[in-house]
């Protein structure tokens, strides 16, 4: 079957899926699948000052980070509030950033500000360079990704497919995004989030670094309390016909608690979606969403 094409949102214009998502979502658990993410955006940070620099402003400690490993960072603003969320890896010379591509302009824009006197050359090598998810088993920030010149996609494709791979849509990688509770940006974060409302400490956010913007607030909400809201895996009513949507209100004993950040049908969980709500909720609170049903799985602690 030919492919179905995401119609709007943030993979607008990717491939949605070729007929068969559960088949392919089956295909990229066993790590014999592969995707085109193409549509993503891809920075450059190259010149001798790159680690550092970058390491100053973002959440992430690139210093201990081995050459040729991804990883994942943070951007957050002067209150602690994500700005962006980028996917990386150094390869010696270079720092190489996959993000939305609704972000990638206020990124490269920001990070030109901050250049002052150092040797860093921020550049945008999107139309030289693609993502794609690779054949192997999911990682713990969504990969394993391939950064392939588009000159070069087309003979690479070629190689996963005599490998007996298969190419997926983003149904089968949002499936396995959401199954894993991991947040993505403008679908669980808004104005407001922090990192410790979203799951991102100790993975996105490195917890023994020195200062760098917004490390205030996730330092003082770490050691002196809890986040307003979290992050929390919902497993929805399978019978209703009606979904809800991106931004749909969460509610509790008739009290709005909270709003669906991503919605998705697993394969072998059916109908779930990441939501962030309330602390306060009870974990065992069974919740409603425009009129369906939804338990919690708990991602972020309550307490």
């Amino acid at each position: 079957m030919s492919a179905v094409l995401v119609e709007s949102g943030l993979d607008a214009g990717a491939i949605w899926h070729f007929g068969e998502p559960n088949h392919e979502q089956r295909s990229l658990a066993a790590g014999k699948a592969w995707a085109d993410l193409s549509h993503r955006s891809v920075i450059t940070v190259s010149g001798k000052d790159r680690i550092k620099w970058i390491n100053d402003m973002m959440t992430q400690e690139l210093f201990t980070l081995p050459v040729s490993k991804w990883s994942e960072t943070l951007l957050l603003d002067a209150q602690g509030h994500i700005e962006q969320q980028l996917f990386f890896v150094d390869d010696g010379e270079t720092i190489w950033f996959h993000t939305e591509s609704a972000k990638a302009e206020e990124l490269v824009s920001y990070l030109n500000k901050m250049r002052f006197m150092l040797d860093v050359d921020v550049q945008d090598r999107t139309s030289e360079f693609a993502v794609l998810r690779a054949p192997g088993e999911a990682d713990a920030i969504g990969g394993p990704y391939a950064l392939v010149p588009r000159s070069e996609v087309a003979d690479v494709v070629a190689a996963f497919t005599s490998a007996g791979h298969m190419q997926v849509g983003m149904w089968a990688l949002e499936a396995e995004r959401i199954a894993a509770g991991r947040a993505r940006i403008l679908l669980e974060t808004d104005h407001k989030a922090i990192p410790n409302e979203l799951g991102f400490l100790n993975t996105a956010v490195h917890m023994n670094k020195g200062c760098y913007r917004g490390q205030e607030t996730v330092a003082k909400v770490f050691n002196l309390g809890h986040p307003p809201r979290r992050l929390v895996l919902l497993h929805l009513d399978g019978s209703m016909v009606h979904m809800p949507d991106h931004g749909a209100k969460v509610y509790y004993d008739g009290k709005e608690v909270g709003f669906i950040g991503s919605m998705a049908r697993h394969y072998e969980l059916g109908p779930i979606a990441l939501a962030v709500i309330r602390r306060t909720t009870p974990v065992d609170a069974v919740l409603d969403i425009d009129g369906v049903s939804a338990t919690q799985e708990v991602l972020v602690p309550a307490e």
